[in-house]
């Protein structure tokens, strides 16, 4: 017999930092409790509800769905829906709520509760009445309840009680429960109990101080915490009848039955169907008029068929049996499923883009549909690439389908301007995004909580790799750099403690990047929303819930790929005057990039530039566009777990013979060798063995993904393909292909899409490599620092220019040389006699390693320079910069001064890192000092006196200040106006602040502090600086020029980049007596032999490998290649902190050559390159003895620290594994594409999408 009692007033994780539990957790609370029914009432939305719903819908308990109200005067109310169309007013009062007032401060009030009906509103302890009655004043408790009846029906109106044991007679106290019940039963209004549960079990109270605090910004203290007690969980309903009992005699009432049952009337009363009444699995498109396709088409069906007949015409030419029997098929499945309206929405959004001229490209399986082809969503011919629909499409899925839309980050919210004009504000939402407590923001928020010092919390959340926070503590025992780090010491036991507990709680709620809802007039009906900080009208509910809410999400994904290439383009067009396009370049079939790509020169490229691939595609040598369809999905866990790629690339390279499973999967094999690297093979292996279709396949291949149903396929295909005549031997070796793949194989049709771009990136580099370069320098869309670029850049021929006021803009910009042959810059560390305005000169290089030249692999960029961006310039902002380019050009220091009005800071910094250099003839230093030679210091000097003069001025005139405030705009009742209204008005958000890891810039920081953001800066000094007497202009003081050490600490600080001369230079010394091997000579070096590298590190990646280990892969660059080091488990030990935390690295391994092109290295050691560096001079100091330097220096190397032992293997290591038997480490990197990482020039995580 199910328990009578139900919990009407539930907080679950998302009251943001209130609740403690997932929604899921309280409903297998409630499950165990033996309950029927549940509510939830979240703070201030409804961003858990569809997560309820579906939970509640899979237990069979039935869901009440609520909104925990802050209202203008503080106090709290709870609106709870009764029908469907209270699901729509709740939406609607929310969405109210949220767009009235300042962002991110809903305040509600009674009369907007009032105008939204099927609503029943509950008042507790902490709603005006409950003050009223708590604070002893009859009177004002009678005034507060006349104001409500007088807005709100009598009926609609309850009194929620709740008595979790509280001393006194505030909140939460028998007393005053009593008392509010009985004042509820004196004036005829519903009384009810709750118990204001804020998690699922009495363990979790911890827990919620610890949010408290985070939420209040305060330490964790009793002063700063809401509870009083643990008495705030989902109790059974034995626990709440003794609860009832206390209250019902303080109430003067015979037995506390009367008020179970009133509570439980109330919640079935309340009772939502998922389905019926929120919604769940239905569907809802935008209306068929509102696409404007209609022309003489009288549905939306016969529109799409028209549509696609007429891109035959357009993609073919002319039509074949093939073709016409595919898109009848494709057409017919559409029509059974009811989706033409959503193909012809998504092709409208995909037609608008192309007429705002934004590159755009379809990704996912939907690139195996022919309508989508013909449609012009997708470039990519599916008949040509043997694509099926079926993994994209299925009759047996009555779900929409998905399709992607990549197009240019940096003009993606134009897209979603233009999709609010066409489609209008009721129709279109953003979707959001629920950021989750993993383990660096619950260190700093615990760490805070606990009142541990700053500088401790952020070293301690900086030391843990990107993982959740519930492997925190396992961490500290199987990760090497944190037990190096000391972590593990009892007083932080707490701290791990409730680190852990926090783990994936909801912490702060964003816009989604990429997710963009479009549905009919409805859409408000069925989903809250509120304004994003960027001024969109953004959906309270995340992306798995609109799609249980069938909404149609087009994912417009902002891909700075995309911008790079606009970039180029848009450079092409400018500095040679020619048209170029990239997405007419089919057959794709290009010799030169395919050699280039054959030869790993893939740096800078989609897809192929990671270590990994540039690896691969030197074994592989891709000669044609399905072969780089090939090979994106061959660098997936699935081909690695079946140990397909060997096999694949023996039979590519002719090495062995071809070996298909069976004869009858020849077909579907062949193009890979007798090898599965495809989801479509999979389906249709199933397909052919089991004789099902093409559309039961893929369900077949579904299934294998998930644990408890890869059994029910085994049932079914072993004894189906026995039936059919395979052999046991046969049906067992495919079974385990089948299993081995499951869901970790990749999409062809995905493949493909993401192969468009892969080829047009290679095409530019190859063909116009300066341009690429810049498109790349400027969007940052790979894995590699904007550093490593430009050695790319360089080893090309291309010249590095460097900032200049009169020539620098916000982006990088191609310049044609004026040279003669002989002038041509050389590959980097070579000679070249480049003369010409002061530019960077040809930086000092490490000379040695025989290096690539352009022609022999590297494009050929010689003649063309890259000239650097001021958006590098630290602190500089985008109105500084369009005033810079606006007033060129400048004749002086002086002159800029009074005609730009930036701060002495920015100018400052221009002046250091040579802006000013072309202005004053300011060349490289020289060993002879000129007289009467202008030097930067003297700039600086001239900057210090104009800032001088500024504020004698601001001083003797005074300054205006501020702007009159805008009036606000009238208020309406479109949620995309009111957004925007909210965003113009919130308050700056302060930038992230950027640590260099290297102590190049010693003393900088304090001659430029950081201003704080919330200062006034476009025009603040010097409005009036035309009208103002100035000192001269630059005079020469005698002061020496800044040295080439100072020149690369002033770039490192101002730019980030060590543009002028590589990092390693002072090294070279130390690299050339220890006998490091550069990376252009590693293919030269025996295989198995154990080798030295040095250099930049560039990059670190710990991606799934099929065994389960952590393995490290490391990219450090020497100036002539990157070199790639890979370190596995026994490796990982005394040496992972030093990989993880220092930036110039000297690395020991083993020379492994993988094919033609593949070399990697084994790595057995790591070390600081400066701490080497540092004993070696100073031995040399001491000594003047240059190997007894080295041989200290070879000492160092030779120690193990304490605790470690070289091949020490990690036993009590943790492993994940999947339904498919794929062993993956916990703290492997496996963030999703489109997850943003704090970009930092020098080292860094791109921001880019890494296209998984």
């Amino acid at each position: 017999m199910s328990d009578p009692f139900v919990h009407l007033r539930v907080a679950s994780g998302y009251s943001l930092r209130y609740g403690a539990s997932q929604p899921a957790a309280l409903v297998a609370a409630a499950a165990d409790a033996e309950m029927d029914t549940l509510a939830i009432t979240d703070r201030d939305g409804l961003y858990g509800a569809v997560k309820f719903a579906r939970a509640c819908q899979r237990t069979g308990i039935a869901p009440v769905v609520g909104v925990d109200h802050t209202m203008a005067d503080g106090s709290r109310a709870v609106s709870l829906a009764t029908s469907r169309k209270g699901w729509a007013s709740l939406c609607r009062l929310t969405s109210a709520v949220h767009l009235a007032g300042e962002r991110g401060k809903p305040h509600c009030t009674p009369e907007l509760i009032a105008g939204h009906d099927d609503l029943v509103v509950t008042l507790g302890d902490d709603s005006d009445l409950g003050r009223a009655l708590a604070s002893g004043s009859s009177d004002d408790a009678e005034r507060v309840l006349r104001g409500w009846l007088n807005v709100v029906e009598r009926h609609r109106l309850a009194i929620a009680v709740t008595n979790q044991h509280t001393p006194g007679q505030g909140a939460g106290s028998a007393a005053l429960a009593g008392r509010m019940l009985g004042f509820a039963d004196a004036h005829g209004i519903t009384g009810v109990l709750t118990n204001a549960v804020r998690m699922a079990g009495k363990h979790l109270a911890p827990t919620l101080d610890v949010l408290d605090a985070s939420r209040r910004l305060v330490p964790l203290d009793a002063r700063n915490i809401d509870r009083r007690n643990a008495e705030g969980y989902l109790k059974t309903g034995k626990e709440m009848l003794a609860a009832a009992d206390e209250v019902a005699r303080l109430a003067c009432r015979r037995d506390a039955e009367a008020l179970i049952g009133d509570t439980r009337m109330l919640a079935t009363r309340c009772r939502l169907d998922p389905k019926a009444d929120i919604g769940l699995g239905e569907i809802h498109l935008p209306e068929f008029d509102v696409l404007d396709v209609r022309g003489t088409a009288p549905d939306a069906m016969t529109a799409l068929t028209l549509r696609c007949e007429a891109g035959i015409a357009t993609r073919y030419g002319t039509s074949t049996p093939a073709i016409d029997a595919r898109l009848a098929d494709e057409l017919a499945v559409i029509d059974t499923l009811g989706f033409a309206t959503y193909f012809l929405t998504v092709a409208e959004v995909v037609a608008m883009i192309g007429r705002l001229d934004i590159r755009c490209a379809a990704r996912g399986s939907g690139a195996g549909s022919l309508v989508n082809y013909l449609l012009g969503i997708s470039g990519v011919d599916p008949i040509r690439y043997g694509l099926i629909m079926e993994r994209f499409l299925s009759p047996l899925r009555q779900v929409l389908p998905d399709i992607d839309i990549d197009v240019e980050s940096a003009r993606r919210t134009e897209i979603y301007d233009a999709i609010l004009d066409v489609f209008g504000g009721e129709r279109v939402a953003c979707v959001a995004m629920m950021e989750t407590y993993r383990v660096r923001h619950a260190i700093r928020d615990v760490g805070a909580a606990l009142s541990l010092p700053p500088r401790e919390i952020d070293a301690i959340a900086k030391a843990f790799p990107h993982i959740r926070a519930a492997d925190a503590r396992s961490a500290l025992r199987d990760l090497p750099e944190l037990r190096a780090a000391g972590l593990g010491e009892r007083r932080l036991d707490v701290l791990f403690s409730l680190v852990e507990s926090l783990d994936g709680l909801p912490r702060h709620v964003a816009l989604h990047p990429c997710g963009v809802l479009l549905s009919d007039t409805t859409l408000l009906d069925r989903t809250p929303v509120e304004a994003s900080f960027g001024g969109f009208p953004m959906s309270q509910f995340d992306k798995d819930d609109v799609e249980e809410l069938g909404l149609l999400k087009l994912d417009v994904l902002g891909i700075r790929m995309q911008s790079a290439m606009a970039h180029a383009l848009s450079e092409i067009r400018r500095v040679e005057g020619v048209e170029v396009d990239v997405d007419v370049l089919a057959p794709y079939d290009d010799p030169q990039t395919y050699d280039m790509i054959g030869k790993s020169v893939t740096l800078g490229c989609f897809q192929i530039e990671s270590p990994g691939q540039r690896e691969l595609v030197g074994k592989f040598g891709p000669s044609d566009f399905s072969d780089i369809i090939i090979d994106i999905s061959l660098f997936r866990p699935g081909p690695v777990k079946s140990e397909m790629v060997v096999p694949f690339l023996e039979a590519r390279q002719g090495w062995k013979a071809a070996h298909y499973l069976h004869p009858d999967l020849t077909p579907a094999l062949a193009e890979t060798g007798g090898v599965v690297v495809f989801h479509e093979q999979v389906i249709q292996i199933i397909a052919t063995m089991t004789g099902c279709t093409l559309a039961q396949g893929d369900e077949a291949r579904r299934a294998l993904g998930k644990r408890d149903s890869q059994a029910d396929v085994k049932r079914w295909f072993v004894p189906t393909t026995l039936k059919r005549g395979y052999s046991q031997a046969v049906v067992d070796r495919v079974w385990f292909v089948l299993e081995s793949f499951a869901s970790f194989g990749f999409c062809k049709a995905h493949a493909a899409a993401f192969a468009l771009p892969t080829y047009q990136s290679a095409w530019l580099k190859r063909h116009y490599p300066a341009h690429f370069l810049a498109g790349v320098l400027t969007h940052d869309p790979g894995m590699y620092p904007k550093r490593l670029i430009l050695e790319e850049a360089r080893r090309c021929g291309i010249t590095i220019m460097g900032l200049d006021v009169n020539v620098s803009d916000e982006a990088y910009r191609v310049e044609k040389l004026a040279v003669t042959p002989r002038a041509q810059q050389a590959p980097r560390g070579a000679e070249s006699d480049v003369i010409s305005r002061p530019d960077l000169p040809t930086p000092d290089l490490p000379t040695r390693g025989k290096r690539l030249t352009p022609g022999d692999g590297l494009p050929d960029g010689r003649g063309y320079g890259i000239r650097l961006s001021l958006a590098d310039v630290k602190g500089i902002t985008e109105a500084e910069i369009a005033r810079i380019v606006a007033g060129r050009p400048y004749h002086s220091l002086t002159d800029f001064w009074q005609r730009t009005g930036n701060p002495s800071d920015i100018t400052e910094r221009l002046a250091l890192a040579g802006a000013f250099d072309a202005l004053y003839g300011i060349e490289a230093p020289t060993a002879v000092r000129r007289r009467g030679r202008i030097t930067r210091r003297d700039l600086l000097l001239a900057v210090a006196d104009l800032e001088r003069a500024d504020r004698a001025h601001v001083r003797a005139h005074g300054r205006a200040r501020g702007l009159s405030a805008p009036r606000p705009a009238e208020t309406g009742g479109d949620p995309r106006e009111q957004a925007r209204r909210q965003a113009q008005t919130a308050k700056p958000v302060a930038p992230q602040e950027i640590q260099l890891p290297l102590d190049f810039t010693e003393g900088l920081d304090d001659r430029w502090p950081t201003r704080d953001p919330g200062v006034r800066r476009d025009g603040e000094k010097g409005l009036d600086r035309l009208d103002q007497p100035w000192p001269a202009d630059v005079t020469p003081t005698g002061l020496a020029e800044l040295s080439d050490s100072e020149r690369l600490s002033a770039e490192l600080e101002i730019i980030g980049l060590d543009a002028s001369k590589h990092l390693l230079i002072g090294y070279l010394p130390l690299l050339d007596a220890i006998g490091v091997t550069f990376a252009a000579d590693l293919l030269s070096r025996r295989s198995r032999g154990e080798v030295l590298i040095a250099g930049v590190k560039v990059a670190t990646q710990t991606p799934p490998v099929r065994s389960g280990r952590r393995v490290v892969f490391l990219t450090v660059d020497d100036s002539t290649g990157p070199a790639d080091a890979t370190f596995f488990e026994d490796a990982q030990g005394p040496y992972a902190a030093t990989v993880f935390a220092s930036w110039l690295l000297l690395v020991r391994g083993e020379l492994r050559r993988t094919g033609p092109r593949g070399v990697s290295v084994r790595a057995t050691g790591a070390w600081d390159l400066t701490v080497l560096h540092n004993l070696y001079t100073q031995s040399l100091t001491e000594t003047g003895d240059s190997d007894q330097a080295l041989q200290r220096v070879r000492e160092l190397m030779a120690e193990v620290p304490d605790g470690f032992g070289v091949g020490d293997a990690e036993g009590r290591r943790r492993v994940l594994v999947h339904a498919s038997g794929f062993q993956q480490s916990p703290y492997a990197d496996v963030k999703p594409a489109g997850e943003s990482i704090t970009s930092r020039k020098l080292w860094h995580s791109s921001p880019g999408s890494s296209g998984r």
